[in-house]
């Protein structure tokens, strides 16, 4: 029997030297997400606000906290393109965001622009630049990845005064077995090591396949994985909550059909130290769908998010420790989504 295979009674299990786990599945982990949450689990969904006002009558205290509502830039980027990150940046101010991540540096039409100037911009608009997508590899040397130009890519983010930058690439690098995962793994910690030389904390954004099986060794989860082999101190994680939840669908079951069910917020409460950022991305529940949910604005989905941030914010009393993105792939319009993104999140309220 592998390794892999059986959680101990505490919830954790032994990959290769890194250690603990994130979570265990199953039983077990919904009774620690149970008991970390039950002030906030049952809570419904508060009524749509502007950002700062009080809320409807008889709310607790706003679930989002201050200062820590980001966007990603990528959901704005015909918007960057052609209007340039001046004027996004003035409408991502009326609308009441703290930060933004970047999804690339450049802004198409609207002509050049140097980092100076975008930092500038980003903090003339009292916005925090709070972390960067870049990728991992690329085929081409020369590319501008991880892989093939650190330097270049921790120079960039440290022009921009970033404290975190990271990829969205998932770690199919050398693929799908635990020891390619293991040797992904390996490169990430050459990355977290360079970014905390520079005061910068690299981190890894989930899509859903990330959640998969080991193909050598179909009863172990990748994800488990990419949290036992990379250090604690030199990776991060942002949790797509959108994809782990769809995630969450495709991949409740092995590849021999035994259950392996598992909850997104159970791996954070796990290990909140490991996800100081956050996607918030929002779903419409569609078990016909090919993903289980269809990606609709914040805010018009299943996705509780008011338990969520509760859970998180509230654990620890790291309550000022994680920053939240507001996300999505392609929004119908960008500018209305980012208005409504952040209404909706600025409104939600604990449950009294």
């Amino acid at each position: 029997m592998s390794r892999f295979s059986q959680p101990d009674p505490e919830l954790t299990h032994r990959i290769g030297r890194r250690g603990m786990l994130g979570v265990a599945a199953g039983a077990t982990a919904a009774a620690l997400l149970g008991a970390a949450t039950a002030p906030a689990t049952a809570a419904a969904q508060g009524p749509a606000a502007t950002p700062g006002t009080a809320g409807a009558p008889g709310r607790g205290r706003p679930v989002l906290p201050p200062g820590r509502l980001g966007i990603q830039l990528y959901s704005l980027r015909d918007k960057v393109s052609t209007l340039g990150f001046g004027p996004v940046f003035a409408e991502l101010e009326r609308y009441g965001y703290d930060e933004v991540e970047f999804a690339g540096y450049t802004q198409g039409s609207a002509g050049p622009i140097t980092l100076a100037q975008l930092r500038r911009l980003a903090r003339n608009h009292g916005l925090n630049p709070i972390g960067s997508h870049v990728g991992y590899h690329s085929d081409d040397p020369n590319a501008y990845t991880f892989a093939t130009n650190l330097t270049k890519v921790l120079d960039d983010a440290q022009a921009l005064g970033l404290k975190h930058v990271g990829t969205a690439s998932s770690p199919f690098r050398y693929g799908s077995t635990v020891d390619a995962w293991k040797r992904a793994a390996e490169d990430f910690n050459t990355y977290g090591a360079a970014a905390r030389a520079r005061g910068m904390k690299f981190y890894q954004h989930n899509h859903s396949e990330e959640f998969s099986f080991a193909t050598d060794e179909p009863h172990v989860r990748l994800y488990d994985v990419l949290l036992a082999e990379t250090d604690p101190d030199l990776v991060y994680l942002e949790m797509d909550i959108y994809w782990a939840y769809v995630g969450q669908f495709r991949f409740s079951r092995r590849p021999d059909g035994t259950p392996a069910p598992f909850d997104p917020l159970a791996y954070v409460l796990r290990q909140p130290h490991r996800y100081p950022l956050f996607h918030v991305k929002d779903g419409a529940s569609d078990p016909s769908a090919e993903h289980g949910y269809r990606m609709v604005d914040v805010g018009d989905g299943d996705i509780d998010y008011r338990r969520f941030l509760s859970a998180v914010t509230r654990l620890r009393g790291e309550r000022f420790a994680h920053h939240w993105q507001a996300e999505h792939d392609n929004p119908a319009e960008s500018f209305a989504f980012a208005r409504k993104s952040s209404a909706h999140l600025h409104s939600l309220r604990e449950k009294c």
